[in-house]
């Protein structure tokens, strides 16, 4: 049985960690988030200590080390991007793995220096890349490698996710932390594409506001149109009529993919992957994190080029803008 500790307990994705931790039949034995909203916790763990204090957080592992003979084996990160680095790097210096959700970090360069870590402490960092382990996406990966080896592949990947004002007031409207919709909502998508066409060979931004960012990734297999928004109001009529608030789809050369179900479990099966030492390490995402940093800092060039057809959709205002 590994022991576990987890920062970000509060948050959305925090319960799929617990629920992995105790599907892989191992112990989580401390929490930290500054929020105490965490009731969650008694359904998987509840002789778990909680903290809403770094400070106490940190001196309650170093005397489970010292004074219980406690070691830590992995410590899963939860919290906003932004403090992932940090959190990894708490981990690692801990004698712990670290297991951290996407993005992994937010630029490039964050990588390189974790890497130093990983050398120094002999620890390693492992990110959550689910569609990976998704049995659509494994499938689809084994379809592109075994079809013909000079085909370009053409591909519309559209994920509209609608959120509310109180998206802006948190930490996710702030692009200095969340890294804005392309590393919020859009990273996941932009590694699996990486994993499945290889590597990029062009990257052109054409809409990056507050809620949407689009553009064409062009892979060593693939031409990609992308649209990604937050914004209710552009769901298709179609969907809206049917009173959902999110919208997903992936075409290949015009068919559409379906991995709409089998999430439930990936965090698990990316668990067992990591306990068992095949998890994906510090590099995996790389390309990912250059995609989507490369996205925050270029200059869209509107509806020019290859555009997704959205691109064309009116702009809208920042909620909070009088």
């Amino acid at each position: 049985m590994k022991n576990f500790a987890l920062i970000g307990a509060s948050g959305y994705i925090a319960p799929r960690h617990m629920k992995a931790i105790k599907e892989t039949d191992n112990d989580l034995v401390a929490a930290l988030d500054k929020f105490d909203s965490v009731g969650i916790i008694d359904s998987y763990f509840p002789k778990a200590d909680f903290f809403t204090e770094f400070e106490r957080f940190d001196r309650h592992i170093s005397k489970l080390k010292y004074e219980k003979n406690t070691q830590l084996d992995f410590v899963s990160i939860c919290t906003p991007n932004y403090l992932h680095d940090a959190h990894i790097r708490f981990a690692l210096r801990q004698g712990a793995d670290a297991i951290c959700e996407k993005p992994l970090v937010l630029n490039p360069w964050n990588i390189d220096a974790l890497s130093k870590i990983e050398k120094e402490t002999g620890k390693k960092i492992y990110n959550i890349l689910q569609l990976r382990v998704h049995p659509s996406i494994i499938a689809l990966k084994e379809k592109i490698a075994n079809g013909p080896k000079d085909k370009i592949y053409d591909v519309d990947l559209t994920y509209l996710t609608s959120r509310g004002h109180w998206y802006y007031t948190s930490w996710k409207g702030d692009v200095s932390k969340s890294g804005g919709i392309a590393s919020n909502i859009g990273v996941h998508f932009f590694d699996m594409l990486s994993w499945i066409f290889g590597d990029l060979k062009q990257n052109t931004v054409h809409v990056n506001t507050h809620d949407r960012s689009a553009g064409y990734l062009e892979f060593e297999k693939a031409r990609v149109r992308w649209f990604l928004s937050i914004n209710y109001e552009v769901l298709p009529d179609e969907i809206k009529a049917k009173g959902q608030r999110t919208y997903r789809s992936i075409t290949i050369e015009g068919e559409e993919l379906e991995f709409s179900g089998g999430f439930t479990d990936l965090h698990t099966v990316s668990y067992e992957e990591i306990i068992n030492g095949n998890g994906y390490g510090l590099e995996a995402p790389r390309q990912a994190i250059e995609i989507v940093h490369n996205i925050r800092h270029a200059q869209p060039i509107g509806a020019k080029g290859e555009f997704h057809p959205f691109v064309k959709k009116p702009l809208a205002k920042h909620p909070f803008e009088k």
